[in-house]
């Protein structure tokens, strides 16, 4: 899996820089890039989280409109 990574600025005025990492997925989040040993963290971005290979063909409730097969209407 590719997962972003930014720094931690340590002091004010720092700008956080963003790059990618390609890792797997039972790996443990870096704490240091590999390169600088500068400190970073993982990004978390949004998602739809578990695939379970199914698609929600019921409207949310209070909605008259839902996501099927033939897509969003």
């Amino acid at each position: 899996m590719t997962y972003l990574y930014e720094t931690i600025p340590t002091k004010e005025g720092d700008a956080v820089q963003q790059f990618e990492i390609k890792q797997s997925l039972t790996d443990l989040p870096l704490a240091q890039h590999p390169e600088t040993g500068v400190p970073i963290r993982r990004v978390i971005i949004g998602g739809w989280g578990a695939v379970t290979g199914k698609i929600n063909t019921q409207p949310a409730s209070g909605n008259s409109c839902c996501c099927g097969p033939d897509g969003c209407c």
